[in-house]
């Protein structure tokens, strides 16, 4: 494939911010809530993360085409373009449901008339977005491409937002719904806000950049239910009920229908043997791959929980690549949804350790419904 990418570019907003201070941002939660906070975050490893508000005022210092768009303006004060030609933005949080998020961070812009193309899911969404875009390139679609990854998590993630949504957060509420206030709350401390910038050219700069060597996505959503849902609530038999519907019934507020959930029961049963076990066989097959072949593994997961078991899973399929190969920064930026692989590729492509024919392996799993990436870079 004849794209490259050239330059990176990450945005995060305001200031680190550690485990204490969360409530700081998010707002005080009650009794359930304190509880599942304590347990997560004793597990995901996250030590800092990014959140566009005001600590004082819970109002929020950006939008997320805003994020994206600072992003951008990063990338290029970077690279030698002064035009965009295709503008590929995905994300799972955007501000609206209509116009397309790609138009918004388009319209944040000076950059002239541009191709806008907007990806939708959930931490795929930024793989997406990037496949579009180096395909563009490669085809001679496009002269260039910028691709971004965003996510405004924290706009639904603030205590009063639960409140007001309906979400299932008191004692009386949690008798009647066992699983309801966890599924709601546990995603509250593992996501965070920030946003990457990646520019794709036909070639490479004089400088370090990336030959995209292959991204391979696929979905196993024809045999496995939704994990990680909103706008939507889930029925006793395990199908999802949209929001319209809902609405209509005016259960919107009792169900807690805007709140994302994650079902953690079925994430942990399914998402490393469908992702990695059935989703990486015939990306190695396919590309001739061998554990020593890859010099840098970027996963992203979640939560340092699945470290382990991921290890465990690579080696069952004969893939083990050795653990002084991974890199991540789970720990400091937190976990940014669709932004996350690239914010992760930005922080090893500024930090010199990279070296001219060295070769990245990007693996992305979408908890959604089931569905996962790989990304296949050699430096150059």
């Amino acid at each position: 494939m004849d794209a490259y990418i050239t330059a990176l570019s990450a945005f995060l907003p305001g200031k680190a911010v550690d485990n204490t201070e969360i409530d700081l941002y998010l707002g005080k939660t009650d009794r359930i809530s304190a509880r599942t906070r304590k347990m997560i975050l004793a597990s995901n490893g996250i030590k800092t993360r990014y959140y566009a508000l005001d600590p004082e005022s819970g109002l929020a210092t950006h939008t997320n085409a805003q994020l994206a768009a600072r992003a951008i303006d990063g990338l290029l004060r970077r690279s030698s373009q002064d035009r965009i030609h295709c503008l590929c933005c995905g994300t799972s949080s955007p501000d609206q449901m209509m116009p397309g998020h790609a138009s918004m961070v388009h319209g944040e812009l000076d950059i002239g008339p541009c191709e806008v193309v907007s990806t939708s899911g959930v931490c795929l969404t930024g793989i997406t977005a990037l496949k579009y875009g180096a395909m563009a390139v490669a085809l001679g679609l496009a002269e260039n491409a910028v691709v971004t990854g965003s996510e405004l998590a924290s706009s639904y993630m603030r205590a009063d937002f639960f409140e007001n949504a309906g979400a299932g957060t008191g004692a009386a509420q949690e008798k009647e719904h066992p699983a309801f206030s966890f599924e709601e709350n546990f995603l509250r401390w593992m996501l965070s806000d920030g946003a990457c910038a990646v520019l794709i050219e036909k070639r490479p700069a004089d400088s370090l950049s990336l030959h995209i060597e292959g991204i391979e996505i696929s979905s196993l959503a024809h045999r496995l239910p939704a994990c990680m849902f909103a706008g939507c609530v889930r029925r006793g038999d395990g199908s999802l009920q949209g929001w319209r519907d809902v609405v209509r019934q005016g259960l919107a507020a009792a169900g807690g229908v805007f709140t994302v959930k994650q079902d953690a029961k079925l994430l942990n049963r399914e998402v490393l043997p469908a992702l990695v076990g059935e989703g990486l066989p015939p990306v190695i097959e396919k590309y001739a791959l061998a554990p020593q072949d890859i010099d840098w593994f970027l996963p992203h997961y979640s939560s340092e929980y699945f470290r382990e078991p991921l290890f465990q899973q690579l080696r069952d399929i004969e893939f083990a690549i050795p653990r002084d190969r991974w890199f991540t920064n789970l720990s400091s930026k937190g976990n940014t949804g669709s932004a996350s692989f690239s914010i992760m590729l930005e922080e090893l492509f500024s930090s010199g350790r990279l070296q001219r024919g060295q070769r990245i392996l990007g693996m992305i799993p979408e908890s959604g419904r089931f569905s996962v990436g790989y990304v296949l870079l050699r430096a150059v």
